[in-house]
């Protein structure tokens, strides 16, 4: 049977603009029939993922790293090539993996970036970046003659180097690929399936824009030079969030070739993460190191279960209750709803609070966040008899 690691979380941000759409405002949504602050899930992952580089006790070694410039990542081994365009290995790889030129046979002659590039964002593992290095330094007369052509096709490419490159981009073992995934649309023999799955975190109220006019004086500026030296103003605005995530626990562990031991960490990893990474949009401006005032963790058995509709109707401010606190009441009560119809009565809770809302005998409050990551930890071991 499946067993699903969620987590549920409220965190009310002071004025900022964490997200921001293609006009530098911060992102929002209608729910409900009302708009919503909202902060993408493509936002947090990334912040959970620098998170866990930087703090989360993961090793490097089994963390992967998502770039169009494998001539950084191969830097040694292309420096012993002697070539004088190192990034040329950007499009090599991307012809040896296209079926055709992405811009046609034909492109004229002036048509060639400054910097060759991948063709998209590879989402690579430590493992495959070795065996890359490896497989230059096994095809490294091939790589400089192909390095010397102007214009690459994916016919010049020969299969030897072609298969080679191919089999290099097969060793999957990082965490947060594992938990993230990646498709590779030209290989899809390396594709991972997510075993983690992100929701858009919306406001569980409902919000308007602000505008925050400023100016800036000219420390410089002359005596007859009055007034600012320059003005303008940000959006922003200020949103107690509901944030969601479910992590597959079984399917984490097969994308980690069954090293359950790897597993456990990653997801200790991903819970302290979930609750301490914050994303960094406009931070120097506005400064929200909001942490959540609540996180909740649930193990479930038969199917994962969004407690987004809890907002639905938005929460409303009353005098003598944050609106985190509310939200807090909101999301259990909408749980022991959901519960009572779809649950299948193992659902286990364990919970930080700190709005005192969360109802008393509803799983096991723990002490702080080590605690709680180490609940998880020892829960999902328990369960899949690990």
């Amino acid at each position: 049977m499946a067993l699903f690691v969620e987590f549920h979380l409220i965190q009310n941000f002071a004025p900022s603009n964490l997200n921001r759409d293609d006009t530098g405002a911060p992102k929002d949504a209608l729910f409900g029939g009302h708009r919503r602050a909202r902060v993408s899930s493509q936002c947090f992952k990334r912040q959970i993922r620098l998170w866990v580089k930087k703090n989360g006790g993961v090793s490097p070694s089994v963390l992967g790293t998502r770039t169009r410039h494998l001539e950084h990542l191969l830097a040694e081994e292309l420096a012993e090539l002697g070539l004088s365009e190192p990034s040329k290995l950007n499009e090599i790889v991307s012809m040896a993996l296209k079926k055709k030129n992405p811009k046609g046979e034909k492109a004229e002659e002036g048509d060639k970036e400054d910097e060759a590039l991948l063709s998209y964002l590879f989402f690579i593992s430590p493992a495959e970046i070795m065996a890359l290095g490896e497989m230059v330094r096994n095809h490294a007369d091939t790589i400089k003659n192909l390095a010397q052509k102007r214009k690459l096709k994916p016919t010049d490419v020969p299969d030897q180097l072609k298969d080679a490159i191919k089999a290099s981009l097969s060793k999957l073992r990082a965490v947060d690929i594992a938990l993230f995934g990646r498709m590779l649309a030209d290989l899809p023999s390396a594709n991972q399936d997510a075993a983690c799955q992100v929701a858009h975190a919306i406001s569980t109220h409902r919000v308007e824009r602000e505008f925050d006019y400023f100016t800036a004086v000219d420390d410089e500026g002359a005596a007859h030079e009055t007034g600012a030296g320059m003005i303008g103003q940000v959006e922003f605005n200020s949103a107690t969030f509901y944030r969601y995530a479910v992590v597959d626990a079984a399917k984490l562990v097969g994308n980690l070739q069954q090293d359950s031991a790897l597993a456990l960490t990653g997801l200790e990893a991903f819970t302290k993460a979930m609750a301490r990474a914050i994303p960094s949009g406009k931070q120097n401006t506005f400064a929200a190191h909001n942490l959540p005032a609540f996180v909740g963790v649930v193990l479930r058995r038969t199917s994962p279960i969004n407690l987004a509709n809890a907002f639905e109707k938005p929460v409303w401010p009353k005098q003598d209750f944050p609106l985190s606190a509310l939200s807090v009441a909101a999301l259990a009560e909408h749980d022991n709803k959901v519960s009572a119809f779809y649950g299948d009565g193992q659902d286990a809770w364990a919970y930080l609070d700190l709005s005192g809302m969360w109802p008393d005998g509803k799983g096991k409050g723990q002490p702080n966040l080590d605690a709680l990551a180490t609940w998880v930890k020892e829960q999902v071991a328990s369960q899949l008899g690990v």
